[in-house]
């Protein structure tokens, strides 16, 4: 995906006045905003995105249903609504996404540093993915996949998944606890 502008935040997540170029950010490490966006159905099924093979980070990995920066002066939630409808071509509105936590995240894959407040939100959505349109130099593949079988992949099968860590886990337990399962 192209280059975008966003804000810097300090190490506590306020806004720095500061405007960067994503890349210089990721390269220098700087702390900046990213909006989650998780989506589960009914059944206590996750929907996971299948990263594009030629993505620079975690290529050809499963991942969070749709996930990006939150560009220079937008608020997350604009963020994650701009970024399902990119990233999968489902059209959100704005009360249908439920706010989570925000995650302080500090990673490093190969040499981009990943110093992220990641607002994290949830959409239960019922639809037929099949009729999505998927970003293809973003996303490859969609499946709705059960929270049991996650779990087990999690175990034997780390490499297919983006390195969320704990972050999994905890994101499991939330769409069970809102579908009291």
């Amino acid at each position: 995906m192209a280059d975008e502008l966003i804000d810097i935040c300090d190490e506590s997540n306020n806004l720095t006045k500061t405007k960067k170029m994503k890349s210089e950010a990721q390269r220098d490490g700087l702390w900046r905003r990213m909006a989650h966006i998780w989506i589960y159905n009914s059944k206590g099924e996750i929907l996971l995105q299948l990263r594009a093979k030629e993505k620079s980070l975690y290529p050809d990995m499963w991942d969070i249903s749709a996930a990006g920066h939150v560009r220079a002066g937008e608020d997350s939630i604009a963020a994650g609504l701009r970024e399902i409808k990119e990233e999968i071509g489902l059209e959100v509105k704005q009360n249908d996404l439920h706010f989570f936590n925000i995650k302080k995240i500090e990673a490093i894959y190969k040499n981009i540093k990943m110093n992220e407040f990641c607002y994290v939100y949830f959409f239960k959505f019922d639809g037929d993915i099949e009729k999505l349109k998927l970003q293809g130099e973003e996303v490859q593949e969609i499946r709705f996949i059960p929270i049991e079988k996650i779990k087990e992949e999690l175990k034997v099968n780390l490499d297919k998944y983006v390195s969320h860590g704990d972050y999994w886990f905890e994101v499991m337990d939330e769409v069970k606890r809102k579908l009291k399962i």
